[in-house]
């Protein structure tokens, strides 16, 4: 007579059933809150690696700052497209995981988990090549950079793109947890490496040459240790090296405490599961790349019709505020995470209704979230633009674009958080569709309207963005309110 069966469970199968049954029997209001505060943060520390460059450039001597932060506002975009890609098939991942972790088939979930690097590994490829031989066209001729700004930028392009896998995996890596249930260790490695990221910064930034005062530690050390004088070159490769230290820990953690990869890493490329993951996951990365391409696409407005290249001032102003706007979006992203695992995990589970309450609590969470920073922009605005760049055109033009756009944060956190939402129940081409005919019939013919018929003001470009960001909420309060994405099949 044959052995029964013996069932796989994973290494902590006390702390997965504990995540998973807070996850669909805890108190909605609290569980969410718990879940998803963590993830907000967490994101919106991810953007601190370009505050952190943007703050240690800006005090170059000022011939080079100002081109230099130029250079580094569209860089941010360009090098953002990647991270944005990669992010979709974590979506994809997360959505997948859940539901087989709402079902209780662990072996599945991790299974996924391990064919999705494997498809993380063939877009890392892809953009090296990219990074490679595509830079100085992207910076060129798509975004229609010039001067010093173009020559700075072709390179920090190429190193950040090129070198966009450590980013990919940083973020893949510390996603997987949230489909088992668990938010709080991204924080702890994102935390770690902006710190590391904030001194290696002003080591190969300022070499072992002139140094501000309040860096004035930081030449010594890079003499040394013999790191030479990169400038806005430091800025990236220290952003790459501690992305790159940071995977080490994270992966050992992943086998150690969830018991990803140990056995997995022996199983064939399952081209069926892989290729499933990037059906569900490409409507995620597009949609969000239609949305970085809108950034991309005002930045080429501003730059072809309000700079020169002796006077890149509102190139600059607008990278700056960029730069803090994306902080918005990354918290929305967290919050986001959150109502994907929710919604993921409950529809596995068959409960639809808590499934779908999660996603308007989390919302408003996350609309909470977003008032509180834009007021802080509102209120400190100036304090926060002069401590990057404190020219009084770049300040002007800053405050002015964050005093229209910022309030509606409000609403561009609602429709992210609830895209999101719709994403985790697998409809990620739905979310798409949206994004894609709001951009391409609405915010783009608008914007080249405001630029060139309507007396070549920012103001009016900006009103165009905030109307953009009010349709995104009310078509997404529609689309989630019926319901239709609850019996997607993933």
């Amino acid at each position: 007579m044959s052995a029964p069966p013996t069932e796989e469970v994973s290494l902590e199968p006390e702390l997965d059933d504990r995540a998973r049954k807070r996850i669909l029997e805890g108190n909605l209001w609290w569980q969410v809150l718990r879940f998803g505060a963590p993830l907000g943060l967490g994101m919106g520390l991810q953007t601190t690696f370009n505050l952190v460059d943007a703050y240690v450039i800006s005090r170059l001597e000022d011939e080079i700052a100002g081109p230099a932060l130029g250079a580094l506002g569209i860089c941010d975009l360009l090098t953002a497209l990647g991270s944005i890609i990669s992010y979709g098939l974590s979506i994809a991942t997360v959505a997948l995981m859940s539901r087989r972790h709402g079902e209780g088939d662990e072996r599945g979930t991790r299974h996924i988990a391990w064919q999705s690097v494997l498809v993380m590994g063939g877009l890392a490829l892809l953009f090296l090549l990219i990074g490679i031989f595509g830079a100085e066209t992207l910076m060129v001729d798509v975004v229609g950079a010039k001067g010093d700004v173009a020559r700075l930028g072709t390179s920090y392009v190429r190193v950040g793109i090129g070198g966009s896998f450590t980013m990919f995996f940083l973020l893949h890596l510390t996603a997987l947890p949230r489909a088992l249930g668990s938010s709080k260790m991204p924080i702890a490695f994102l935390l770690g490496a902006n710190v590391l990221n904030f001194f290696l910064s002003i080591l190969m930034v300022y070499g072992p040459g002139h140094a501000p005062d309040v860096f004035s530690w930081g030449p010594p050390i890079a003499a040394a240790l013999g790191i030479p004088r990169l400038e806005l070159m430091g800025a990236i490769w220290s952003t790459v090296i501690c992305r790159a230290i940071t995977l080490v820990p994270l992966i050992y953690l992943l086998i150690r405490r969830f018991g990803l990869f140990e056995r997995e890493w022996k199983s064939r490329p399952d081209f069926r599961l892989m290729g499933r993951i990037l059906d569900l996951g490409w409507p995620s990365s597009a949609q969000l790349v239609v949305r970085i391409l809108a950034m991309l696409a005002t930045q080429s407005l501003v730059n072809r019709a309000f700079t020169t290249a002796d006077d890149p001032s509102a190139t600059t102003a607008l990278g700056i505020g960029f730069r803090l706007e994306r902080m918005g979006l990354f918290m929305s992203l967290g919050w986001g995470s959150a109502s994907q695992t929710f919604m993921g995990t409950n529809l596995g589970a068959e409960r639809e209704l808590r499934a779908k309450q999660s996603g308007w609590i989390t919302a408003l969470y996350n609309a909470i979230t977003m008032a509180t920073l834009a007021l802080v922009y509102w209120r400190t605005g100036e304090a926060i633009v002069s401590f990057f760049d404190d020219s009084p055109r770049v300040v002007s033009q800053a405050m002015a674009y964050l005093r229209w756009v910022a309030p509606s944060y409000v609403m561009f956190g609602v429709g992210v958080v609830l895209g999101s939402a719709i994403q985790g129940a697998g409809a990620t081409r739905f979310t798409l569709l949206i994004d894609c005919s709001v951009v391409l019939l609405i915010q783009l013919p608008l914007s080249i309207l405001a630029v060139y018929l309507f007396g070549r003001s920012q103001v009016s470009l900006w009103q165009v963005l905030v109307l953009t960001n009010v349709l995104f909420a009310f078509i997404y309060l529609h689309a989630y309110r019926r319901g239709r994405y609850l019996h997607k099949v993933v």
